[in-house]
């Protein structure tokens, strides 16, 4: 298979990277973590300036055109960074999941604002006891006259206090775990009924925990058909689970240059500890982790658009297995090789292994998704 990119792909990897390069240093990222919200939206705007936000937007509705491959390329170049404005929440998700639903005025209305980076839209999918089940979904949305009601929580929603506007899953029909049944609703976040709370996660991204009280929404608030919103969510989700392994890729990018850069300097007995055999294994183990890992993020950047749901759901499964434990090794591997420093706020390393742990952890963690892998195979 070819894996070369094309020029127009190579010139947008070059260009993510020398921005990232440029404007996210790690003094330049503390500042945006000490500042109002945890994130900048003037760093934002530069990114949509970019043309990023507009890469998963349709051209009908001025964004690119563009799909996974280029979003992976995104990724790589961002997670080299440990960008943590809400670019997979907003800029993949949400306009991903708004073009599958097929609802022309919501596309129309949101689509060209999100691809402008003008408006910030979050999918609020996710609840407790979710861990990795996107079929589970417990906030009801019950008809009133002319509207519907919500009554629900929706919890780690990452981007959700950055959200101009929140896209809320709630089941109209059936039971939680039921594919049929699901709805999305269209719902200010400053509503009344909504209660937003807003922090930060170990990994310096932003969350939030969304409940919803007896939240009253006009019967135009429904995005799509109702109950049908699954497959929407599902084709969201599952290139977000593509752009997430890539994003993995582009941090132990940075974390085994970063650590040869360190052990290249770091002197013991006289010489670089990089001159001693057992750690030269060692970053060579890290090395092979990576590729492999990157191997694996090509194979779900390809498959996550798959139309045959058991192939697309077997290669984002070990894809996310793969590059979850490479991102495990890789990570536990540099911080060991830093020594005590390796776990210091001060180093950079520390806060790519913090990422990279909650990655693994995001949209379903390895043993999840080593039962889906087995569960589509014997299907």
């Amino acid at each position: 298979m070819d894996f070369n990119f094309s020029d127009e792909q190579q010139l947008l990897a070059d260009t993510v990277q020398r921005f990232v390069r440029d404007n996210y240093s790690f003094e330049a990222r503390r500042a945006i973590l000490q500042g109002k919200g945890g994130w900048s939206r003037d760093m934002w705007q530069e990114i949509a300036g970019l043309g990023l936000t507009a890469i998963n937007v349709p051209e009908e509705h001025g964004g690119l055109g563009n799909g996974p491959v280029e979003t992976m390329l995104v990724m790589n170049a961002l997670g080299e960074g440990l960008v943590v404005e809400p670019f997979l929440a907003a800029a993949v998700i949400a306009p991903v999941f708004l073009t599958r639903i097929g609802d022309k005025a919501a596309a129309e209305q949101l689509l060209p604002n999100i691809a402008s980076g003008e408006r910030i839209v979050i999918l609020a999918h996710q609840e407790p006891q979710t861990r990795g089940e996107i079929d589970h979904v417990a906030t009801r949305a019950e008809k009133s006259s002319g509207g519907y009601v919500l009554d629900g929580l929706k919890n780690v929603i990452i981007g959700g206090g950055a959200a101009d506007e929140l896209l809320i899953s709630a089941r109209t029909s059936g039971r939680t775990g039921d594919t049929d049944g699901i709805s999305v609703f269209r719902v200010d976040p400053k509503a009344a009924g909504v209660t937003l709370k807003d922090y930060g996660t170990i990994d310096g991204l932003r969350a939030a925990d969304i409940e919803l009280k007896k939240v009253t929404v006009p019967a135009s608030a429904l995005v799509g058909a109702e109950g049908k919103a699954f497959a929407a969510i599902e084709a969201a989700y599952d290139h977000a689970l593509s752009a997430l392994c890539a994003e993995a890729v582009g941090i132990m990018k940075a974390v085994n240059a970063t650590t040869l850069d360190y052990t290249k300097n770091r002197k013991q007995f006289g010489q670089p500890i990089a001159k001693f055999q057992v750690l030269q294994h060692r970053m060579a183990d890290m090395f092979l982790h990576s590729e492999q890992a990157k191997s694996m993020s090509y194979l779900a950047a390809i498959k996550c658009v798959d139309p045959e749901a058991g192939e697309r759901r077997r290669a984002l499964s070990a894809a996310k297995v793969i590059v979850g434990q490479a991102g495990r090794f890789v990570g536990q591997q540099a911080v060991q090789l830093h020594g005590g420093m390796g776990m210091t706020e001060e180093l950079m390393v520390s806060h790519y292994f913090k990422r990279l742990t909650a990655i693994e952890l995001t949209l379903g963690d390895a043993d999840f998704h080593t039962q889906q892998f087995i569960a589509t195979g014997a299907n």
